[in-house]
């Protein structure tokens, strides 16, 4: 069957509206804002900061012992290689399917990627994860559980045990989320989150940092920009482990504000009903675009408990114009879809081949392939179910006409 497209059902709706801040956070910030209290460390005599109460707050959420409320999640993945001491032309391990913030990061702190290969279902290649790992003797991985994918941790810890590695996780897209009922970030050594905007929390801009490290939390806290004030710190190490660095770490100046940590607070305690919601809206959407002939949709491990804030597909068709052609019906309907084939970074959307101040990578000839048809939409929760069901009816209306 042939559909007409053009003159089909448009979905009117944003993908891009999130839903209102928690009333009870705009009342704090009205009053943060009364106050002028709006730096972490600007408190009266006795008084814990928005900021140091959340970090109090996400540890005894995650179980981690330390967390450090930074200005973003790419300035915690940055604080983070700092910590560990990463040193010029140093080699970090990272998955090839991430964003811009994570090369940033690498290269803000004056290392090199190493890409490692993604299969078909958007995670690392474990196999070509130890092979680089070993062919390069790099000593660090920074895993990205992109768009919320994440991959088998077991074999993930095995291998950085087995090789020395030292495991950081980007949790940009996973805040919530767990593998086998343990959080994520909370397998490497460190864990940075994000609550910026069309993430699982939304603060605007915001990065936690998470870590049971006690000298690495004592440097992030130190390098966050801190002064000598770390003492009002609730989730802090003992005293004596800032003695060791007060005087040789450099202030980044990557503090967290009390307005974001506010509105954060405020929506920390909505999270799990958050991500109920969003998984209901993604296996809707998987259901109905596992009908269609045209589109491979991604296989999910049994342990692997995501967050489905956004859904990622591929194309099967290999044939690059119609795909092009797919994309730009789709957006004449109202669906608005990021397409990782496009070499030309566009909006937050870019692939490895476009960040030219990183050094030349070996072929990524699967990766490649995978993100040459790789399609992303939002799922925001101002989507009720009805219209996902709306959302996927017009991509296989698109994708019957386009390909078949």
């Amino acid at each position: 069957m042939t559909y007409q497209s053009e003159t089909g059902t448009q979905f009117s709706k944003e993908f891009t509206l999130q839903e209102s801040i928690p009333q009870n956070g705009v009342e704090r910030v009205l009053e943060l804002l009364d106050s002028g209290r709006l730096h972490r460390y600007n408190t009266l005599e006795g008084e814990a900061s928005e900021v140091s109460l959340l970090e109090k707050d996400f540890s005894e959420y995650t179980g981690a012992r330390y967390c450090v409320g930074m200005a973003s999640c790419g300035s915690a993945l940055y604080v983070a290689l700092q910590s560990f001491g990463i040193k010029q032309g140093e080699l970090i391990l990272c998955n090839a399917f991430t964003l811009a913030p994570v090369p940033g990061a690498i290269e803000n702190a004056g290392a090199k990627p190493i890409f490692v290969e993604i299969n078909e279902d958007y995670v690392t290649d474990l196999e070509d994860l130890e092979f680089k790992a070993r062919e390069s003797g790099a000593k660090y991985f920074l895993l990205s559980h992109m768009r919320g994918h994440i991959v088998d941790m077991d074999q993930v810890v095995d291998i950085c045990t087995r090789l020395n590695i030292t495991l950081i996780e980007d949790c940009a897209h996973t805040m919530g989320a767990r593998w086998n009922g343990k959080f994520t970030g909370t397998f490497g050594q460190v864990g940075c989150f994000s609550t910026q905007t069309y993430k699982h929390i939304n603060s605007g801009e915001g990065g936690l940092f998470i870590t049971n490290n006690e000298d690495v939390a004592a440097k992030a806290i130190l390098y966050s920009g801190s002064y000598m004030l770390y003492e009002s710190h609730l989730r802090k190490p003992d005293m004596e482990v800032f003695e060791k660095y007060k005087k040789n770490i450099p202030n980044f100046s990557l503090r967290m504000s009390n307005l974001v940590a506010a509105l954060i607070r405020a929506q920390l305690p909505v999270l799990e009903e958050r991500c109920q919601r969003w998984n209901e809206r993604y296996r809707i959407i998987e259901q109905e675009l596992r009908k269609d002939e045209n589109i491979r949709v991604p296989n999910r491990r049994d342990k692997e408990e995501y967050v489905g804030s956004s859904f990622q597909f591929t194309i099967k068709s290999t044939n690059v114009e119609a795909v092009k052609r797919f994309i730009r019906t789709c957006d004449a309907r109202g669906i608005k879809i990021k397409w990782f084939g496009n070499l030309e970074p566009k909006g937050f959307t870019s692939r490895y081949e476009s960040w030219h101040y990183i050094h030349a990578q070996d072929s990524l000839n699967s990766t490649n392939v995978i993100l040459d048809y790789l399609c992303d939409i939002r799922i925001p929760l101002t989507f009720t179910l009805e219209d996902c069901i709306e959302v996927t009816t017009i991509i296989r209306e698109v994708s019957q006409e386009v390909f078949n």
